[in-house]
């Protein structure tokens, strides 16, 4: 049974880990490029419009491990960006790659290397930040206090961060290399990947090429309606957890029984139509089967947030499939102190930053399902979402935007980034838009048979060699960190099939084939005039 993964996954799985994926090599192999400037002689002030940035510490660090040696930046950008940059004393070969944060944010995950495959390795400036605000301890990524009344620190969480961090790093980059980066990248998760859809939609100059992960585009309704959906469906009336972890091996077992091969192979259900009435205890409650009431939620668990009219107040609910990433995002277990990560969000969001300032607030026990109370929350939640469909600025620079999600997420629900992209893209791949949909996968990693997928390889690749991606390789790691499975996964809609050969736990075992029907993910919901909100932009 996972545990304490959902924070690793908000937090550290929007960075580079342990298990990052190498870029494949591209046509940027030319020898790396010196520094002209001393380190130490970066910590000065920078000019920028917009965007005045201060570097309060800069020393060459040396190499450790697979890290090279790098000149460690940190600094802020006005009033209160901070960030942390790494620019490579003596591999660097001209890309920057900055990356996404998750949760609300509220602190700087050091960076990590990316190794391009180049002789030298190193070749990557990367940078991240906290996006304008520091959270509270322990409780960081999903507390929002700090912007209950303050609304520069909305501001930058909202959507100037991460512009105004690629701008000053690249002016940093400048200025200790003589040139700016020749190619930059951004890849994130969570609320990374909305960060990444917001720079392809509101800052399309920014970067060559973006990963957004199991993005939360939707953000308004994702935080005020869905992640409440969750907390209050499964809350009885003295607080306790009505569906509890102890009955989740039961149920993924019988969803797994009932549906898990419909496509023809055990990899995780993707067309299941599994009631859970079927689980319903005959006699006493045991962890084998469901009481009525752990019925009727794990039925609201499996639906979409809606009013009293049956509207939709969010474009989807949990898949079939995912029911052990449950525990401690829907479910209160000992390593989060007992109190679900969705209840948590939703709190804060609805306490402290789903409203205007000084407007009335919420909180999850009261929330109002109605077409009102999302009304009500919209003028603040179209300045955090990434839901526009106008990037054309973007595919006209050349940019290249690679969406990715996990069919068993626990966080997100994939159908809104289903709906996104066929709104987008009207369900096609284009030859600047491609989507990943991971098997087993849970929100940004982790899962029951797949644990980890990284396109940043193939999006590099696509950039610098025209080289568009129809397949990137998941991998399953078991505790030890063991693979124990790859699988390709093909351009959506296309979809792996074993060729009959060979262990099924191999990716090259598998061929694409296409849907059997074209796929119709469009959902019409409450959010269907969001789409063409803009967002706010900082200059």
């Amino acid at each position: 049974m996972r545990t304490v993964r959902i924070f690793t996954a908000v937090v550290t799985l929007t960075l580079a880990t342990a298990g990052f994926t190498p870029v494949a090599a591209t046509a940027a192999t030319e020898s790396p490029v010196r520094p002209i400037t001393a380190c130490g002689d970066l910590v000065r002030g920078f000019a920028l419009p917009g965007a005045t940035t201060h570097v309060t510490s800069a020393a060459v660090v040396a190499a450790t491990g697979t890290d090279p040696e790098y000149c460690g930046v940190r600094g802020y950008v006005e009033p209160a960006v901070r960030f942390e940059l790494r620019l490579p004393t003596r591999t660097y070969a001209g890309r920057y790659l900055q990356y996404g944060c998750g949760g609300f944010c509220g602190l700087i995950t050091p960076p990590a290397f990316a190794d391009c495959d180049l002789p030298h390795g190193g070749d990557v400036a990367v940078a991240a930040t906290d996006d304008g605000h520091v959270g509270t301890t322990p409780a960081v990524v999903d507390d929002g206090s700090w912007g209950a009344n303050d609304q520069a620190a909305r501001n930058d969480f909202e959507f100037r961060a991460p512009h105004v961090v690629a701008r000053a790093s690249k002016a940093i980059i400048q200025a200790f290399y003589g040139s700016p980066p020749k190619k930059s990248y951004f890849t994130g998760c969570s609320d990374g990947g909305r960060e990444g859809l917001q720079l392809a939609q509101r800052y399309p100059a920014d970067f060559d090429g973006i990963v957004a992960g199991a993005p939360a585009g939707y953000w308004g309704p994702l935080l005020g309606e869905y992640q409440t959906w969750l907390a209050r469906v499964n809350t009885a009336a003295d607080g306790s957890p009505i569906l509890t972890a102890a009955k989740l091996p039961a149920l993924h077992d019988a969803v797994l029984a009932a549906c898990d091969r419909l496509d023809g192979l055990a990899d995780g259900p993707r067309a299941c139509r599994f009631d859970p009435a079927k689980l319903t205890c005959a006699g006493a409650d045991t962890p084998a089967c469901l009481t009525r009431a752990q019925v009727t939620a794990t039925r609201k668990l499996y639906s979409p947030p809606t009013d009293a009219h049956g509207t939709l107040l969010y474009p989807g609910g949990q898949l079939r499939g995912s029911e052990l990433s449950w525990a401690g995002w829907i479910i209160g277990v000992p390593e989060t102190g007992g109190v679900a990560f969705a209840r948590s969000l939703a709190d804060n969001y609805l306490k402290y930053l789903g409203y205007p300032i000084g407007a009335p607030a919420s909180k999850v026990d009261d929330f109002a399902f109605t077409r009102r109370e999302f009304d009500r929350l919209t003028p603040v939640g179209v300045r955090y979402n990434a839901m526009s469909l106008d990037l054309s600025a973007f595919q006209r620079r050349g940019g290249k935007l690679v969406l990715w999600h996990g069919w068993a997420d626990e966080a997100i629900p994939p159908a809104g980034t289903l709906d996104y992209y066929q709104r987008l893209t009207h369900g096609r791949p284009q030859d600047w838009a491609r989507l990943f949909m991971v098997p087993s996968l849970y929100h940004c990693g982790g899962g029951t048979t797949l644990t980890e997928f990284d396109p940043l390889r193939e999006l590099v690749a696509w950039v610098e060699r025209g080289t568009a991606p129809t397949k990137v390789t998941a991998t399953g790691r078991d505790a030890t960190g063991a693979v124990t499975r790859t699988r390709p996964v093909f351009t959506y809609p296309q979809r792996a099939v074993y060729d009959g050969t060979g262990s099924v736990d191999d990716a090259a075992n598998f061929r694409p084939a296409p849907p059997s029907s074209p796929p119709h993910d469009v959902v019409g919901w409450a959010g269907d005039r969001l789409y063409a909100i803009p967002g706010p932009v900082a200059r």
